[in-house]
């Protein structure tokens, strides 16, 4: 019995087949590929290569039994899916940034600030949690050129060493949420097919361990 894994184009995409190629389930040219559907050597599996922010999308919809996801996605997308296994790969942490001269946590003379993000419900919990009224702005592209371009004074992205944050001239202002590789579940693929999931489970669980 095969299951359909889904996995995130992008950063993620290579540690995640590097895993799947250490339990003997390797997808060989899969990130170099066009093919939406991959299958893995030994048959067991068909990976659906997507868009980050579609995995979570086909998991929770059944399209995909499991997926590979960053939480930062997972998080914003609130999925209704299984979360059994945190991997060690991808991490990073999602934070608000700005220019240096801008300031933080208030603009002077009552301006409301403008953030733009790739993340937009987990930026209002975020500003709202902390009673701070923002307007936030959804960007699909480079968010760091946002304040540059004037779109917004501050912003709220994923950052991993800070160099893109200080090339672009910005700072660290806050962290709203430590990020990292997971396995999702669709909750009637494992009821299912759960012997399957198990042992699949399993197997990237001792994977990731040793790596």
């Amino acid at each position: 019995m095969s299951l359909k894994v889904a996995l995130a184009k992008g950063r993620l995409l290579e540690p995640a087949l590097a895993l799947f190629g250490r339990i003997g389930a390797a997808a060989a040219g899969a990130a170099a590929t066009r093919k939406l559907v991959v299958p893995s050597s030994d048959g067991s599996l068909s990976f659906l290569l997507v868009k980050p922010a579609d995995v979570p999308v086909y998991v929770e919809s059944g399209a995909a039994d499991l997926g590979i996801t960053g939480t930062d996605v997972l998080r914003e997308t609130e999925a209704d899916v299984l979360e059994p296994l945190a991997l060690g790969f991808g991490a990073c942490r999602m934070v608000v940034a700005s220019p240096t001269h801008v300031p933080y946590p208030s603009l002077p003379g009552g301006v409301t600030p403008r953030v733009a993000t790739k993340y937009p419900r987990l930026t209002r919990v975020f500003f709202a949690e902390t009673g701070l009224g923002v307007e936030v702005i959804t960007v699909s592209g480079s968010v760091e050129v946002a304040p540059l371009l004037g779109l917004a004074h501050w912003i709220v992205d994923l950052v991993d060493t800070g160099g893109t944050l200080r090339e672009n001239g910005l700072v660290e202002r806050a962290r709203i949420l430590d990020v990292c590789a997971v396995v999702i579940v669709n909750r009637a693929s494992q009821k299912l097919k759960l012997e399957v999931h198990q042992r699949l489970l399993a197997k990237l669980q001792e994977a990731s361990r040793k790596a």
